[in-house]
């Protein structure tokens, strides 16, 4: 796992999620789409939050709050390979409430916060012992390098779900 490479990768997803943001109409992002499931606005309320979750537990794991648990071979194999799964998977009960209805500029800020924190905790990273690791709610125990690809991983799975949502949209 070349964290230079991911860093890269989380750059121009979170670009992606940007410029997708601006092609969307105030109206269309709060707006149930005809496949049903999540708006626009409840995928970003979801993954930004989702995402610096995923910073805070890496900044645990780099403070050296965590447990020394092994990583199920799975996991290990969806880090390795980039991507979760095929399928839809419901959101873990720890993040059920979380993801709501949210404005543009709501939006707009969760990436900049994700932006400046996903910048400081990139520069800790060489720091980081791959022994301490902070529980994932369905993955299970995962170190600061883990839980840097998973935010990838993620980010790139829910980018997928806003093009469905697009294709829903012009249909």
């Amino acid at each position: 796992m070349n964290t230079t490479t991911i860093f890269s990768s989380l750059q121009r997803i979170t670009d992606a999620y940007n410029d997708k943001l601006q092609s969307i109409s105030d109206v269309q992002f709060q707006t149930s789409p005809p496949i049903g499931g999540w708006s626009y606005s409840e995928v970003y309320a979801h993954i930004f939050d989702a995402s610096l979750l995923s910073l805070h537990a890496m900044e645990d794991c780099l403070n050296g709050k965590g447990k020394d648990k092994p990583t199920a071979f799975a996991v290990k194999l969806i880090l390795f390979f980039g991507a979760l799964p095929p399928g839809r998977y419901k959101i873990p009960k720890q993040l059920e409430g979380r993801a709501k209805v949210i404005t543009k500029k709501e939006a707009q800020d969760l990436i900049g916060q994700f932006k400046k924190q996903l910048e400081a905790d990139y520069k800790q990273i060489p720091r980081a012992r791959d022994n301490v690791k902070s529980k994932h709610p369905r993955l299970g125990y995962l170190n600061a390098r883990q839980w840097f690809r998973f935010t990838e991983v993620h980010l790139k799975h829910h980018l997928k779900q806003l093009h469905r949502i697009e294709k829903s949209f012009a249909q």
